[in-house]
């Protein structure tokens, strides 16, 4: 009865605050609890850096929408909600989009940052990443990056390439190892993905196909491939049972002092920004 009665009246508080004593709402808030899904990597810092807090503000002086809006200004959070524990704690729960693929964006003041892309097509710096998770990523090409507002526009077809991308790593992760950058330029015109690996083979894939079947056909020609002493130029798994492989002409060799070829590279300029662009 009394731990029911504790509930009870711990319940009532969080509903109406005014019930609690004065002495105990006029306390600075003291603690922060972050509460993200498994596979999140936000901590504490970020948090406090993103909340922004004045010094000295009290449960009762938050404004717990325009806190929760400051989180969702983060592209790397996809949901949050804001909970005042009395007398001193405010509790944050959060929901963390998962990076699929990485692009190159140079910004308008000519510096170059790496930006990541979540499936649902979302575009955000990325926080708390480990560089080995964020090296392994392929890089993105063909797509258009806009601002919208002080954000970035979702890139379209995004669903399409983390399937792939996701079977590419569970069925053949020997072969996902390889795969340099993912090209979205045919995607809506032809319902293609190309996928440039580190041998500089190109392998189209069909958007609208079976993934599984396609990996599993993509498998069986690479190690038929492997030990010639040229890989094939282009694999294309799109055209349903047959698989054309083709080879090109051996290239003259590069020489020595040649700049080694860099990751697709998107230019931010002001002019950039498209009107109109709807937020998300």
């Amino acid at each position: 009865v009394v731990a029911w009665g504790g509930l009870q009246v711990a319940a009532a508080l969080q509903e109406n605050p005014r019930l609690m004593p004065a002495a105990a709402r006029t306390g600075p808030v003291q603690n922060f609890v972050l509460k993200t899904n498994a596979d999140g990597v936000l901590d504490a810092a970020w948090l406090r850096q993103t909340l922004a807090l004045p010094k000295g503000a009290t449960l009762m002086e938050l404004d717990l929408q325009q806190l929760r809006a400051r989180l969702l200004a983060d592209g790397q959070v996809s949901a949050a909600s804001l909970t005042r524990n009395f007398p001193d704690t405010l509790e944050v729960r959060i929901a963390e989009r998962a990076p699929v693929a990485r692009l190159q964006a140079q910004f308008a003041d000519g510096a170059a940052r790496t930006l990541l892309v979540a499936r649902d097509g979302v575009v955000y710096a990325g926080t708390g990443y480990e560089a080995a998770r964020v090296d392994e990523l392929p890089w993105l090409d063909g797509v258009k990056l806009a601002r919208a507002g002080s954000r970035f526009a979702p890139i379209e077809g995004m669903n399409a390439v983390a399937d792939l991308l996701a079977q590419a790593r569970l069925e053949a992760d020997h072969l996902y190892a390889t795969w340099q950058v993912v090209s979205l330029a045919r995607l809506q015109s032809d319902r293609e993905i190309e996928v440039r690996t580190k041998p500089g083979t190109v392998v189209v894939f069909g958007a609208d196909g079976d993934f599984v079947l396609q990996i599993a056909k993509l498998d069986y020609q690479w190690e038929r491939i492997a030990k010639l002493p040229t890989p094939p130029s282009k694999i294309n798994l799109a055209l349903g049972r047959e698989v054309p492989v083709t080879f090109a002409a051996q290239p003259a060799p590069v020489p020595a002092t040649a700049p080694a070829k860099s990751a697709p590279l998107f230019s931010l300029s002001p002019d950039s920004q498209p009107k109109n662009q709807r937020e998300f």
